[in-house]
């Protein structure tokens, strides 16, 4: 979904990458485990994914066939790292085919490792299409949850109107054959800013316990036969992002009015908007907490050029 709104020195015999022999995995302990007084230390992770080859962030149930998830690839690699079972908490999960360029995750577990462990080590267990960007350390008290101290995630979008679809971004972004008109697109963009009941922009499955969202920023800028987005919210309902860019491709293509955003918005129904848009378009591109939590976030809030 758009968004929906987890070691003593023993472990040091691990290699330089931060993983443990295969022998010193028997003697530890699961994630919930407790090794007498151990204490538990718990980090805060950056990463990144390409979401073509995964069936969604959240784990799933074993099911022939079915792609993974991008939480239990990054588990089974940390798990490797830590010696023991590891669980994470994410800031919002992405649906099958949903990149991101910075998801933020948390977890806690008694292997004591460096920094540079959680990064390196990770990425050596990790496929190409995942990377652990950064690790931070959280006191054990610290009142911080991945999900619900965020203040805001932004998003990107990225479209391409082209008369033929672009045999090179399949799954990298959205695609429409007919012109966008760019300042349309935008001046209907300014008119759902602000807080309002979304309904009309969520997933009918959507468990978000009300629909009531602050979208503090939507920019369209066009560059060549790209056309970029970047939404910023406090969070988002499921799906809300690609029915937004549903709707307001239907602004920009003429085949409808600039005020039809502001009409769809109060209708709240999700009846009055356009189907929702492609899944490989969108892009968690990052993840804003308080900076007494002094956490990296690497993506700047940027020149969307950058990504093309």
């Amino acid at each position: 979904m758009d968004d929906d709104l987890t070691g003593n020195r023993q472990a040091e015999v691990g290699r330089v990458d931060g993983t443990l022999p295969v022998e010193a995995h028997a003697g530890t302990q699961p994630a919930d485990g407790q090794m007498g007084d151990v204490p538990r230390h718990r980090w805060v992770c950056g990463v990144s994914y390409d979401g073509r080859d995964f069936c969604g962030w959240q784990k799933q149930p074993p099911v022939p066939g079915l792609a993974p998830s991008v939480q239990t690839t990054v588990e089974a690699a940390l798990s490797a790292v830590a010696g023991q079972a590891i669980d994470i908490r994410c800031a919002g999960r992405t649906d099958a085919g949903v990149h991101a360029l910075e998801q933020v995750i948390e977890f806690s577990t008694t292997a004591q490792r460096p920094p540079n462990a959680w990064v390196r080590g990770a990425n050596a267990h990790l496929p190409d299409t995942v990377a652990v960007r950064w690790a931070v350390p959280l006191a054990p008290d610290a009142d911080f949850d991945a999900r619900f101290s965020a203040r805001e995630r932004t998003y990107w979008y990225v479209l391409i109107d082209s008369p033929v679809a672009p045999p090179l971004w399949q799954g990298r972004a959205g695609w429409t054959h007919r012109p966008l008109d760019v300042a349309r697109m935008q001046a209907a963009a300014r008119s759902v800013l602000g807080t309002h009941d979304f309904s009309s922009f969520r997933a009918s499955e959507c468990q978000a316990a009300t629909p009531v969202r602050t979208l503090t920023e939507w920019t369209v800028e066009r560059h060549g036969a790209f056309v970029m987005m970047r939404l910023t919210a406090n969070a988002f309902l499921h799906h809300m992002v690609r029915n937004l860019v549903g709707s307001l491709v239907y602004v920009g293509d003429g085949r409808r009015p600039v005020s039809w955003m502001a009409e769809v918005l109060a209708a709240r129904s999700r009846s009055a908007g356009a189907p929702t848009f492609a899944a490989g378009g969108l892009y968690l591109a990052s993840v804003r907490y308080d900076e007494a939590w002094r956490l990296p976030c690497t993506v700047r809030p940027l020149s969307m050029a950058e990504l093309v």
